[in-house]
């Protein structure tokens, strides 16, 4: 129980890595509120997971400032906040028909978050955002706007954590090469990858995310984390 006590908003919960990392932190004593803008899909997360402790959801789009600010205030008080607005499309510098919705998710909805929960974060707060391999090392030709969105994330990782050191808000980041599929409790997923694996079940992802939360790593701070099973190293 790492995290009794502890009440965490997630931002963007996908029936992935979301999911899974709601179902970890229930397992370490954390309440938990999930966010997205599909209200079936965060009812089927919240039955499936309420017999493991506090969650409840807030429904709803944080596509601008004043959105962010509207989930955010639904969302009650919180003491922990994890940003994991996904979205993936390819493109290239002759067509750039992902560079809007990229920018948009992964460089603009993050700091809009932020700002929003700044009242509500107190001394001891975590911040945790998801970047992605692709956007710590090297990217394919093909992802341009995708890679830049996910850079974007790692440098805010960076400059978030050293404007809140004051306010002993840290601020961390994890990389994620390929989730591979949706979250599904209770079973083995240890036996869908193995060291090396581009891809990987949400579960692997999620445990991370969580000890970044934990005190344990309360001495992690402005950085990213590539959680990838070594899969970088055959690049």
């Amino acid at each position: 129980m790492r995290l009794k006590g502890r009440r965490v908003l997630i931002v963007g919960a996908s029936k992935g890595f979301g999911y899974a990392l709601a179902y970890f932190l229930l397992k370490e004593g954390a309440s938990v509120i999930i966010n997205s803008r599909n209200e079936d899909k965060l009812k089927e997360m919240k039955k499936s997971l309420e017999s493991l402790g506090d969650i409840s959801y807030v429904v709803g789009d944080v596509s601008s400032l004043e959105k962010a600010k509207d989930v955010v205030n639904r969302a009650g008080d919180f003491t922990d906040l994890v940003i994991s607005v996904g979205g993936y499309v390819e493109d290239t510098v002759e067509d750039l028909s992902g560079l809007e919705e990229m920018i948009l998710n992964h460089i603009k909805i993050p700091l809009y978050v932020v700002n929003a929960s700044l009242s509500k974060l107190k001394e001891g707060s975590t911040i945790l955002l998801v970047s992605a391999l692709r956007g710590i090392y090297t990217a394919y030709p093909n992802q341009l706007s995708y890679a830049i969105g996910k850079a974007g994330i790692a440098k805010e990782v960076e400059i978030l954590a050293s404007e809140l050191l004051d306010k002993d808000i840290r601020v961390v980041g994890i990389a994620p090469s390929w989730i591979d599929g949706d979250f599904v409790p209770n079973r083995d997923w240890k036996k869908l990858r193995k060291l090396g694996d581009v891809k990987a079940p949400p579960e692997d992802f999620a445990r991370v995310a969580v000890w970044l939360l934990t005190d344990e790593a309360e001495w992690v701070n402005g950085v990213v984390i590539p959680v990838d099973g070594g899969t970088r190293l055959k690049m």
